[in-house]
């Protein structure tokens, strides 16, 4: 096939390119293999310029919010958390998105001109941190690049409104992600050319601090990507109505100030796919409408083709933005490998077209997008689908990724989970990068990387043997205390042995069973006993007589004195995850609850045995709280798959043949499947929300199996009785049996206590 065929066949299907069929056939791959082991091709040098890196991988760039101090001068906290990354062994470092737009763009700033993000612009303060975070780096053998935006524009926190009455900004007058009805203004181009200077100025300080490079973010909708893509760009006159033009001249700036040796880096996405994914609603959408005409892939190929002229030395592709969050964030749910498609075009075009960069040679392309598999990263370099790989929250979840995989210790790599709630989440919501499965992620500066051996050895038990249990007793056993977990269960994990059933949770099933190998090791090595199908009493552990109990024995089902209950077809999703044979007969399935447990098994149930699936949430808003990516991902899928989203719909009684409920039908209820608009914080008011007015309707929705999917809640009577009891001189509650919440939290409670018993 002729490469222009290959691109309008792409350009037609990639925005739903992960079709059920599709996804079921290379799910399989995301496994923590070591097949193609040694892995030569991922650890083989590559020139950059006329840089040379050590090895093939890039450390992706998670945002370094509140990694710094308020001035934006770079503090501790950032520097060991990148320096772990680089004794770790990775090749290329990157930063997060620097602005350089302060006192242009509103959003970068918040009141006092303090900052969350680091700083390279301001004043000389800043560059102390900047060069010792070169030289740290650099001791490890490691480059890094800055990661510098022109700005946030209309993907910035609307914030600004309601703190410094100022309006955010934009190309043109496009709505405000966060809040649509919030229009943002054009940029003047008096204020896009200093934009320029002030990225040539961050280029030629970061040269002068001993940083390797300038990598543009021109992706996901961020303000250069507003203004290189007509999506976003309808400007009518000026310099700027050629959207090209800002990315070439910020390119040119940049040369002119730190010199042609100098490696620059552009993230691009080949197009937004926001066609692909929304269609029809491109017309029906107010705040999609203009954004119709983005990019297509061969304009982004021809565009990156004059980036290369400019002085462009390397890119990394994937697609998407911001209003379809989980393209250029994949969730867990997404293949591994899932953008080597996108990353062979750029490649295939530059060789096709015999394109070299100004130091006269190769265009390497980076590949992103779940490549944190060892076997798959070697692979797509061999097979020439990419340079190199960049990965971000596997760095993350194992700052030693790379050091583990060249040793050929793949077992050892504790892999990401896709769950996006430490390295995203956590600072949408004001706080730092971290990590669900590393605790140690974002707190490198406080924590040592070797535990502290335990000043006194303790008899210790832990009841449960979910995350938290787990990463209790592997620290505290390490520590050199004697650990005794005891698990109620035949098999470890908890809740995540559950959630890990369907197919789309794979990263979960690597967790587990790395978990597992852990608790394996750890038994051969220390003081650690375990102890499966042993339900726990009070007098076990008096008999026992411990120096101290943990308890992390998780949450209690919540199940609802429905009327009806007793004659109704009824089950926990929980119960129905380990026993599907329970739904075989049941065609119609309505899931009462439609938190994140509720979706994931309608997704399963529709996607993996063809049920009719109706889910009901009293709430307006189905997952709130949970990541956009993630939430957006899952909400998309279970439209395709044919799932009956019905939000502000309150169950009122159970029957052996259905649902009564009472649903709010006002035009005014919002959208299930809206995934082009985030849900605002509950902290951040948004003053231009529409208030819901109630249409109630009473019906009765048919059903052959009802799942109960409403979560679960603490339940400290065991700890509580123990303390009464006096059952041990040292007792703490931990993980969701003290309050329910997620993998982070359970595997965080649990390591900062390990570390200090």
């Amino acid at each position: 096939m002729k490469c222009d065929e290959k691109l309008v066949r792409l350009e037609e299907t990639y925005g739903d390119w992960v079709k059920q069929e599709k996804e079921n056939c290379r799910l399989s791959s995301g496994a923590m293999t070591k097949e193609l082991y040694p892995y030569q091709a991922l650890f083989s040098p590559i020139q950059v310029n006329k840089t040379m890196i050590k090895n093939r991988v890039v450390m992706g760039p998670m945002g370094n919010l509140n990694m710094c101090e308020e001035s934006g001068r770079p503090n501790d906290k950032m520097l060991q958390y990148f320096f772990a990354r680089a004794k770790g062994g990775t090749g290329l470092l990157t930063t997060g998105l620097i602005p350089v737009s302060h006192g242009i763009d509103p959003t970068v700033t918040e009141v006092d001109d303090l900052s969350l993000f680091p700083r390279i612009d301001h004043a000389r303060t800043v560059f102390a941190g900047w060069r010792d975070l070169a030289q740290g780096v650099h001791a490890y053998g490691s480059k890094i690049f800055i990661q510098i935006t022109p700005g946030l524009g209309r993907v910035g926190p609307p914030t600004c409104v309601m703190t410094k009455h100022k309006i955010p900004v934009s190309a043109s007058v496009n709505p405000s992600f966060y809040i649509p009805q919030l229009p943002c203004i054009p940029l003047t181009d008096a204020n896009l050319k200093k934009i320029v200077k002030n990225c040539g100025q961050a280029a030629a300080d970061a040269k002068e601090m001993g940083l390797d490079g300038i990598y543009l973010h021109g992706h996901e909708g961020y303000l250069l990507e507003q203004m290189t893509n007509p999506a976003f760009n309808r400007r009518q006159m000026g310099r700027y109505k050629d959207y090209e033009m800002f990315g070439l001249d910020i390119i040119r700036e940049i040369r002119k100030r730190a010199g042609d040796s100098f490696p620059i880096m552009y993230r691009i996405d080949l197009s937004l796919a926001l066609n692909e994914t929304y269609q029809e609603r491109m017309n029906e959408v107010s705040s999609l409408k203009r954004f119709k005409n983005g990019r297509t892939i061969k304009d982004t190929l021809h565009y990156m083709a004059k980036l290369v002229r400019a002085g462009v030395d390397l890119f990394d592709v994937d697609l998407g933005c911001y209003d379809n969050w989980w393209l250029p964030h994949p969730p867990e749910g997404m293949p591994a490998g899932c953008f080597l498609d996108m990353s062979r075009i750029a490649k295939e075009f530059f060789r096709r077209n015999n394109i070299k960069s100004n130091a006269g040679v190769d265009v390497p392309v980076v590949a992103v997008g779940k490549l944190g598999y060892p076997d798959i990263a070697e692979k797509a370099i061999r097979d020439g689908d990419c340079d190199m790989v960049m990965l971000a929250r596997p760095l993350l979840a194992d700052p030693d990724w790379c050091n583990k995989a060249f040793a050929g210790n793949v077992e050892e790599i504790r892999p990401c989970i896709g769950c996006q709630e430490g390295c995203v989440n956590e600072f949408i919501l004001g706080g730092h990068p971290q990590c669900a499965v590393n605790p140690r992620t974002g707190f490198e500066e406080r924590f040592p990387e070797t535990f502290t051996p335990a000043e006194k050895k303790k008899n210790i038990a832990v009841v449960g043997g979910g995350p938290a249990g787990i990463t209790f007793a592997l620290i505290a056993a390490k520590r050199g205390h004697n650990v005794t977990l005891y698990e109620k269960s035949e098999k470890l994990g908890g809740k995540i042995a559950v959630g890990s059933i369907p197919k789309i949770k794979f990263d979960l099933r690597n967790y587990l069973a790395y978990l597992e190998k852990q608790m394996e090791l750890c038994q051969e090595q220390y003081q650690l006993q375990v102890h499966k199908n042993t339900t726990v009493t009070a007098e076990l552990l008096k008999e026992k007589a411990y120096d101290s109990v943990i308890f992390a024995y998780g949450t209690k089902e919540i199940f609802p004195p429905f009327e009806g209950r007793e004659e109704a077809n009824l089950i926990l999703g929980t119960d129905l995850l380990e026993h599907p044979e329970k739904a075989e007969g049941a065609n119609n399935i309505v899931i009462v609850g439609g938190g994140v447990v509720g979706c994931e098994t309608a997704h399963w149930l529709a996607n993996e045995y063809g049920k009719n699936v109706t889910v009901l949430e009293m709430l307006p808003h189905f997952m709130m709280g949970v990541c956009t990516a993630n939430r957006g991902h899952l909400l998309h899928y279970l439209e395709k798959s044919g799932v009956r989203l019905y939000n502000c719909t309150k169950v009122k009684a159970l029957a052996k043949d259905g649902v009564y409920v009472e649903q709010n039908q006002s035009q005014t209820v919002p959208d299930p499947y809206n995934t082009w608009q985030p849900l605002l914080p509950p902290n951040i008011p948004n003053p231009m929300e529409k208030a819901i007015k109630e249409e109630i309707v009473e019906k009765k929705i048919p059903a052959d199996l009802i799942v109960l999917a409403m979560g679960g809640k603490a339940d400290e009577t065991f700890f509580f009785e123990a303390g009464e009891e006096h059952l041990a001189k040292e007792i703490y509650n931990i993980g969701d049996s003290s309050r329910a919440g997620r993998v982070l939290e359970a595997v965080r409670g649990a390591y900062h206590l390990a570390v200090r018993i």
